[in-house]
Parts: structure tokens; sequence; C-alpha cells
């Protein structure tokens, strides 16, 4: 009788196998989607690539480079095919580019925008992730004749994308000079320049409707130059600011530390003006450049290095702005080498972070924000006693570090390995090292009233080991390179949340099914 039941049995047993193994291919895929889903809304530093460079490398060489340097998003200013090609299965995304001088065709003929899409786009996609397409480059400022082809052309692309079904996949936008904004401070004030209200008008309802960012080009470089006296430089440069030296915007009260947050604002509060307040601003474009003529004083390599490393921390620590604390712009860095080809001034030559031979311009201060540029030598920075400096100023720097500065000055004690030399320049340039290692190497962090430098030359001596030294590093650096590139810690947070909540929701599954699956191998057996 028993045996009669048993292919009553089985069907139960099927049941409960089904649902189980359903329940687990559906908290696998809720995992994935979260994650990418993380991914893809996670702000990031990208970096832009002008080819304007003689000895330029091949397109192979040029994506090995980027994935030495863990760069996870760049921007052409074209859709070369040969790094196209070569950036396939890389994971690399990109941002491809419509040259100005093709507008008028793509804009002109629905046929050459499907055209392009299919040479420029299905033909790679998605074996190359391309994430965007940027329509021309500050058209309204600088080739105003087309202003009226740009949104056409955007249309026609936008709809090859979704004849090839890709518009959900890739967005498309239109970078802008910062001069389109006028009134840019206070924040509060800005508004589009009206002589282009007939195209941002459009563009916004179209950016709005697909979900694509207004794409900015931010120089706060620029801002200084044609504002010295008015704009401080610190601001310009992240440094950190008194409250008193914090920019403040007399209609809503809002603190500003930095030039580019009140430039982003000042976007938001343009779009606002005009009743748009679901477009996120993506900077296509910032930079300082690390060399400039007689005239470009302030293009020198310690501001483009301070600049950019403050940068890359700034988008890193998520912090937002004043306006949208929530909501932090990705930033594309201008840009990757510096163009030897370009014309004059000097400064438009040097905005690179390398030259074309790969090698830096100078060493990025970015340890500790994720794996971008993390093999930059920036492991290997230490702060040092300057020369010339008297024994009273330095005195005093020393009991500072020590005692509130918190620095580590136990090795400088008698009987401790960086005790000899005996004087107070060797315990300083511990002292330093200790306090400048331990703040992360923040910029302003080797400065000490301006008796401290930062060097690239291991000041280790002997068996006295400084704190940055690559002993240490290394092992600092192998942790620092866990994390997820463009992620930082809080990504790691992020997908531990949403590992611990999935978790949640497969132990809650089990037992449910378990509880079933009981109820159900019971059920036979009462029925004897």
């Amino acid at each position: 009788m028993a045996l009669s039941k048993l292919p009553l049995y089985s069907v139960f047993f099927f049941l409960y196998t089904s649902l189980f193994i359903s329940s687990q291919a559906l908290s696998s895929k809720i995992a994935v989607a979260q994650i990418k889903d993380q991914q893809d809304n996670e702000p990031f530093v990208g970096i832009n690539m002008g080819e304007d460079v003689s000895n330029l490398m091949s397109a192979a060489e040029l994506v090995s480079f980027l994935q030495f340097q863990k760069v996870t998003h760049i921007k052409l200013y074209d859709a070369d095919p040969d790094i196209l090609k070569a950036l396939a299965k890389t994971k690399i995304r990109v941002i491809i580019s419509v040259p100005n001088n093709q507008l008028l065709a793509i804009g002109s003929s629905n046929t050459t925008a499907a055209s392009w899409i299919g040479k420029n786009v299905v033909a790679y996609y998605p074996q190359t992730v391309i994430t965007a397409i940027a329509v021309g480059d500050e058209v309204l400022t600088t080739v105003p004749s087309s202003a009226p082809l740009l949104m056409p052309a955007i249309e026609s692309l936008y709809s090859a994308l979704v004849a090839a079904n890709l518009h959900n996949q890739i967005k498309i936008s239109t970078p802008h000079s910062a001069s389109i904004i006028l009134d840019p401070f206070p924040p509060s004030q800005s508004f589009f320049n009206q002589c282009w209200i007939s195209v941002i008008q459009p563009l916004l309802q179209f950016l709005s409707k697909t979900g694509s960012p207004l794409m900015m080009n931010f120089y706060p470089y620029y801002v200084f130059m044609q504002n010295k006296g008015v704009v401080p430089l610190d601001n310009s440069l992240f440094k950190p600011l008194k409250p008193s030296q914090e920019m403040v915007d007399p209609n809503t009260l809002l603190h500003y530390t930095n030039v580019l947050d009140a430039m982003v604002d000042a976007a938001y509060f343009s779009m606002r003006s005009m009743n748009f307040t679901d477009v996120v601003v993506l900077v296509t474009e910032s930079g300082w450049p690390s060399k400039g003529g007689s005239k470009e004083p302030y293009a020198t390599i310690d501001n483009a290095d301070t600049y950019n490393s403050n940068l890359i921390k700034h988008v890193l620590d998520r912090s937002g702005t004043p306006l949208h604390p929530e909501i932090t712009s990705s930033v594309y860095l201008y840009e990757l080498f510096n163009e030897d080809l370009r014309s004059p001034p000097v400064s438009e030559a040097n905005w690179g972070l390398f030259y074309a031979n790969s090698t830096p311009v100078y060493l990025l201060h970015v340890s500790g924000s994720g794996t971008f540029l993390a093999n930059d030598t920036t492991n290997r920075t230490y702060c040092i006693v300057m020369d010339g400096v008297d024994s009273k100023t330095l005195q005093a720097a020393l009991d500072w570090a020590c005692g509130p500065g918190r620095a580590n000055c136990s090795e400088t004690q008698p009987g401790e390995n960086c005790f000899q030399p005996n004087n107070v320049k060797n315990h300083a340039s511990y002292a330093f090292d200790s306090y400048y290692q331990k703040q992360g190497r923040a910029a302003g962090s080797c400065d000490f009233k301006g008796v401290a430098m930062i060097t690239t030359t291991d000041p280790s001596h002997g068996s006295c080991i400084f704190p940055g030294s690559k002993k240490i590093a290394n092992e600092a650096r192998t942790v620092v390179n866990t994390t997820s590139p463009s992620n930082g810690a809080g990504g790691s947070r992020l997908i531990s949340f949403y590992s611990s909540r999935i978790s949640a929701v497969d132990k809650a599954l089990k037992t449910f099914l378990t509880i079933i699956f009981s109820i159900l191998l019971y059920i036979p057996f009462m029925m004897f």
C-alpha cells in the first residue's frame, strides 16, 4: 500500500526541488542586478584621451597602459576604430564622440546618423563597453554656426540607437563650456545664456526624457586666472580652508569650500530656473596645466598635482555638493597625455598626467582612494624637513607634530632606531613623515607652516625605517588594491549590505521551503 503512494511522494519531492532551485536562481539574479546597479551609479573618475601627441603608443599598448593604471572610464574625442577594437573585453567604459566637423552630415540626414551608429557603436558593442555618445564639443561657444544642427544630430543618433535597441544602454548628450552659464557666483543666481535658450530648452527636455546627463567642461583654473584677487588659489585647488575663507551664497547660505562645487551647483540652479530638476551633471573635462608661459605663472607642477589629486579624492569621497550632497558628479580628468602638438599658449600642451612615453609628469597623491591610478608610485612619497630652516622654528613644528599632531615620535627617543643622528632636523623629518602618512598623504598635511616638503626619495637610513618607506607601503598597497575600481570603501559597505540582505532572503526562503517540504512529506503517510 505504501508503494502505491510513492508516485505522489515523488511529485512532492520534485516540487520541492524545483522551488528550491528556482529560489537559488532568483537570489543569484537579485545579487547580480543589485551589484550591477551599484556599479553603474557609483561616482567615478575617468580620463580624457586626446591624440595630438607625437609618437603616440599603439592602441593595444594604450589599452594595456590604461589597465595597468586601473583606469575604468575613458572619453575619446572621436570613435577611433583601433582603440575601440583594443578595448574589447576589457570592461573599460568609454564615451565616444562625434567631432564638430561631422555635425552637418549627421544633423542633416537620418541615414548618415544610422550609418554612424552602425559603424561606431553596433560594430563594437557590447564587447567594447560604450556608455555614451558626446555629440560635438562645446558647439555653442566654439562653432556657434553649427548650433542649429546640434539637436537634429542628437535626435537622429538617438533614433538610430532606438532602431538598434541600444537606447537604454547608451546615453547621448553634448559637452558644454562653462561660459554658457552666466553670473555663476553665487550659484543660486546662475542662469543659462539667453542667446542659446532655443537650443538648451529642447536639449534639457531630451536629457530629462532619456535619463542622460548634462555634460559640462569645468575648469577652476580658468575661473581663478580670470578672477585673480577675487577667487583665492586655495579655493580653486581644493585646499583645506578656514570657515572665514569659504565662499557663501547669500541667498541660500550654502558654504562652498571649492570652486568646482560652486560651478556644478551653478549648473543645477540654471536648470532649476528652467524647471528641470531630474538631470544630473557629468563633468566631462576638468584639470590643471602643469606648465605655462610667462603669462601663466600658476600653471605649475605643484598646482596641477594638488588640483588633480584633491579632485580625485573629492569625487571618490562621494560628498556631493552643498546643494546636492546626495549627488556626486563623476568627472573626466583632462587629460591622459601631454598633447605636445597643440598650438600655443604653452599650457595647451601641458594638461596631461603622463608624457607620451607613459612616464608621469608628476606624482599624484591618490593612495587610499581606491585603485584608480594606483600604479603612479604615490605610495612612495615622504614628508621631510626643508633645507635652511632655523632650529627654533623647526623645534616648534616638531613639538606640534609630536603633541597635538599625534605623530609617532617614539622611534626618535634615546636608544631607538631613529634617535641618531641626534638633531632636531632628523627627528622632525621622522615626525613629519609619521603625521603625513597618518593623514593619508592628504593635501596640506606636509606643510608645518612652510618648513616641510614632499620628496620621492626614501629618507630611511640604516635601521631607521620611515613610516612611508616602501617596505611598509607595499603591504598597505596590497590592501588598497583589494577595493573595486572607482568605488572606494563605501562601495564595499554597499556590497556587504546587499550581500547581507540577500543572505537574509535566502535563509527565509530556505526555512519556508523546508517547512513546506516537511508538510508535504507528512501528508502522504497521513493518507494510510
